[in-house]
């Protein structure tokens, strides 16, 4: 499994697969939906069978579709109904543009429900055959790191991993000949350059799979200018920010969206108000709250209340936990499902922030972060986020340095492109209730 020729060759296999089996459930649709099928229903399919696909193929990349071994069976299930619904949707609404009407709704609908159904048993099927094979790690990094990853990959892989470590203080020639033992090489960000290097250099050779946790220095160096003095190659590594043009195209965006989303959801907010006074008529509505944006300039944050009126009076400021007494039992749904969140809208609106970008926090943490972590400071050169890469690769209890690095690295890589991507994506942490779960405490 660690060979990068067969993962590669392994993924374009699924995908095609994938591609073939929507495509297969047309067909059923069309024999189960017409004794003969019409001309023009099947002229009007095959027009726009190159566009299904190609949207096809888009959102099975955007979900991953293609990647099982790190995925529970929920996940699975998961990734599978919002990609083929979405899919679904908008080929509506190609036949629409497009003008193709002969392709009626109902043979839509039901491939829907059959490319579900076959993609579920064909992800399933693929799950199960590499949930009987043993992936074997090699973990190279300190102690503190060796806890944590050996955690985590016990959350990704479950029984399917078996981790080796190698300290940071072993000898090259000592790790170089677990290299060849293992399928994967993950490497922890305490490594000096010079050891790194020679690691991934040697699993390379040897055609591993290398997974590197990146430190400050290395999300620098990402979406470096390759260029020349004279005839030396160098790398231009440019500031953090955005130019003009993308803050331009961001700020357009956000200005149309927002607005898009005010409207569509005020009949949702009416209802949202109308149980809130129901079950406490005293209490109010919005919570605001001052946060830090970008360049650290202060701004109020506004959200559907969700804890009890007063909530930090005794204790100042404090995280939630995961069974914290103070969130409201309506509180319990409106934070889980993430409806809180949705009057910032209103402070995209008004320029405070944006759709995406770093999550904006107090000043009594950042200041606290700043001290741990000298590239905190780094994230408030873009305008915070209702959404954000570290929420959709993170959950809420990630540490803040893992949390940093998504944020960094958004940062670093941002385009338009990205942007759309994870707002995408958001729509499977909304689903998933481990990403918005408290930080735990002894008791949880």
């Amino acid at each position: 499994m660690g060979d990068i020729r067969n993962t590669r060759i392994r993924k374009f296999t699924i995908i095609f697969v994938d591609l073939f089996l929507l495509f297969i459930a047309y067909i059923i649709s069309f024999n189960i939906r017409f004794e003969d099928i019409d001309e023009a229903n099947w002229n009007a399919f095959l027009s726009l069978s190159p566009w299904i696909l190609l949207i096809a193929l888009f959102f099975i990349m955007m979900y991953e579709l293609y990647s099982v071994d790190r995925k529970s069976k929920w996940d699975i299930l998961r990734n599978v109904f919002v990609a083929s619904t979405l899919i679904m949707l908008l080929t509506m609404a190609l036949s629409y543009f497009f003008r193709e009407f002969a392709l009626p709704r109902s043979i839509i609908l039901i491939a829907y429900i059959i490319g579900n159904g076959l993609l579920v048993v064909w992800k399933f099927s693929i799950y199960f055959f590499i949930s009987n094979k043993s992936s074997f790690v090699l973990f190279v990094g300190n102690k503190e790191e060796q806890k944590k990853i050996a955690h985590q990959m016990d959350i990704q892989f479950g029984r399917r991993a078996s981790i080796r470590y190698a300290n940071i203080d072993e000898k090259s020639k000592s790790i170089f000949g677990k290299i060849n033992e293992v399928d994967y090489v993950v490497l922890g960000s305490k490594l000096s350059s010079e050891l790194k290097s020679k690691i991934i250099y040697e699993a390379i050779k040897n055609e591993k799979i290398v997974y590197v946790v990146p430190n400050f220095y290395d999300l620098l160096l990402s979406q470096s200018i390759i260029t020349t003095i004279d005839d030396t190659m160098v790398m231009g590594v440019k500031p953090f920010g955005l130019t003009l043009s993308q803050r331009i195209v961001k700020r357009v965006y956000d200005i149309l969206i927002s607005l898009i989303a005010l409207i569509v959801l005020l009949p949702f907010f009416i209802i949202i108000i109308l149980i809130m006074k129901v079950k406490e008529p005293r209490g109010s509505i919005f919570y605001k709250q001052a946060r830090l944006g970008k360049n650290n300039k202060e701004f109020m944050i506004y959200k559907f209340r969700s804890m009890v009126e007063g909530a930090e009076k005794l204790t100042g400021p404090v995280l939630a936990n995961q069974n914290d007494p103070r969130i409201t039992a309506f509180g319990h749904f409106i934070r889980k499902t993430r409806i809180d969140e949705l009057p910032q809208f209103l402070n995209v609106l008004k320029g405070d922030m944006s759709i995406v970008g770093p999550r904006p926090e107090r000043e009594f943490f950042i200041k606290q972060f700043e001290k741990e972590h000298n590239s905190y400071t780094y994230r408030s050169t873009v305008q915070p986020g209702i959404t954000g890469y570290a929420q959709i690769m993170g959950k809420y209890t990630t540490s803040v340095e893992d949390k940093l690095r998504f944020d960094l690295f958004y940062i670093r890589n941002y385009s338009f492109i990205l942007d759309l991507i994870i707002q995408f994506r958001t729509v499977i942490v909304l689903l998933d209730k481990t990403k918005s779960e408290g930080k735990k405490t002894k008791n949880s």
